[in-house]
């Protein structure tokens, strides 16, 4: 998949939504133009008003269009809600006791994706049909949007990265299969086709953010990363390379600013303005002593501002953040994996900014746990290189996958006509 003009990516958050448009020079990409507004019309990460989701995007495209001289067709765009989760399926075919060739290969996870109801390249969506262990696969209420062989199976041996060459009766593949909300997907494309875009992929953002935060090396060994975005806060384990397990916990930073503002008397807006400004996850022994003017809800301006101790606002945030992280704890002891694979968290996202954070989620996770941010992107600006543009950032790493889903087998062209996005769009397009 990887890009030779220029291209563009889209990250639709809760707070914010952000276009990048990039060109590749030489092997790495570079930022040519960059669209950044406050998102508007979205609650944890989903759609809940067309117009203002529309105007936003709108205007984060036409800055980054505006800057880089060009003018986007398509974009590959970020999932944060919808509940996106994911499972391990395992499907094998009879090849009849010869060598494995690429063609096998390409075979077994097609087939694999065809029997998920996924779109033959593994972006296109589709219904989320017997997916082990999923209990909302056997409705039409999830779709597929990641289908990832992590390994393959010979003859029921397992663990088989590359099965070329191996003479087998049986080839099998595990795939790492990744479903969210369709009716989310669904007004996500409409979104999207209103701005008369097509959506060339659709990518997790904890998927996208681990390709922005974690180098090579982090992914193979074994990684987690929990991006905390504004409306959610989503998992994604790293482990020989891919994301093997995908999960979500429905609290983001948005949460703790409800809790500032309900606990302050203050309004949303100076809520947000505080916890950025004053925010911390852990006490400090100077908390008692320092004040914060804290604006009173529904006064002027010449109303004298309340004088709270930051130890108060201190004592709002952490519980929260506790709360989160116990959260992300339980997910990763659901999953079942070893512990080794864990061992070591990256956190991306606004609320990843707040101090002292790194300490509270090493307290709560006990694992080794640092802040990630973009690396490897050139001309992007400096206010774009933190925690809370790792995913946009892993958008533009997407996109130089030249094979992000077939274990670097060779994958067929994605079929727009059978995805959902690809007809939604389409239809949009053509009654709107």
């Amino acid at each position: 998949m990887a890009k030779r003009g220029p291209f563009g990516v889209l990250d639709i958050g809760t707070d914010k939504t952000v276009c990048l448009i990039a060109r590749m020079d030489g092997t790495q990409a570079k930022v040519m133009g960059v669209g950044h507004v406050k998102s508007r019309g979205l609650k944890a990460g989903a759609v809940i008003d067309m117009d203002a989701c529309e105007q936003s995007i709108l205007q984060a495209v036409g800055a980054a269009e505006a800057q880089a001289g060009e003018t986007l067709r398509s974009v590959i765009v970020s999932l944060s809600g919808g509940n996106p989760f994911s499972r391990t399926s395992v499907h094998d075919i009879d090849i009849g006791g010869r060598e494995v060739t690429d063609a096998d290969t390409r075979r077994v996870v097609q087939e694999s994706r065809r029997r998920l109801g996924a779109a033959p390249g593994g972006h296109g969506l589709g219904p989320a049909t017997g997916v082990m262990g999923d209990p909302a696969s056997r409705s039409t209420e999830r779709y597929v949007i990641h289908t990832i062989p992590v390994a393959f199976t010979v003859d029921g041996s397992r663990g088989i990265r590359d099965p070329r060459e191996m003479v087998a009766q049986r080839l099998g593949v595990h795939v790492h299969v990744v479903t969210a909300s369709s009716s989310a997907l669904r007004n996500l494309s409409a979104c999207i086709a209103r701005c008369h875009l097509d959506i060339q992929d659709v990518v997790a953002s904890p998927y996208a953010a681990g390709l922005a935060a974690l180098d090579p090396d982090q992914r193979n060994l074994g990684h987690v990363l929990v991006d905390m975005g504004g409306g959610t806060t989503t998992i994604a384990v790293f482990s020989q390379g891919q994301p093997i397990h995908i999960d979500c916990v429905p609290i983001g930073g948005n949460h703790v600013t409800s809790d500032i503002a309900r606990g302050l008397s203050t309004s949303l807006a100076h809520a947000e303005r505080i916890k950025t400004l004053y925010g911390a996850a852990l006490a400090a022994d100077a908390d008692e002593r320092e004040l914060i003017d804290v604006p009173v809800i529904g006064e002027d301006h010449t109303v004298q501002p309340n004088h709270v101790p930051k130890s108060i606002l201190t004592g709002i945030i952490q519980p929260r953040l506790e709360e989160t992280f116990e959260l992300v704890r339980a997910k990763l002891e659901q999953s079942n994996f070893d512990h080794q694979t864990w061992n070591n968290v990256v956190l991306t996202g606004g609320a990843a900014q707040l101090h002292s954070v790194r300490d509270l989620a090493r307290h709560i996770l006990d694992r080794n746990v640092r802040i990630g941010r973009p690396q490897g992107l050139a001309a992007l600006p400096k206010d774009l290189s933190g925690p809370a543009f790792a995913t946009v950032a892993g958008l533009i790493d997407f996109a130089q996958l030249p094979s992000a889903e077939l274990l670097r087998l060779g994958r067929a062209k994605p079929d727009a006509k059978r995805s959902l996005i690809g007809r939604f769009g389409l239809w949009f397009r053509e009654n709107f």
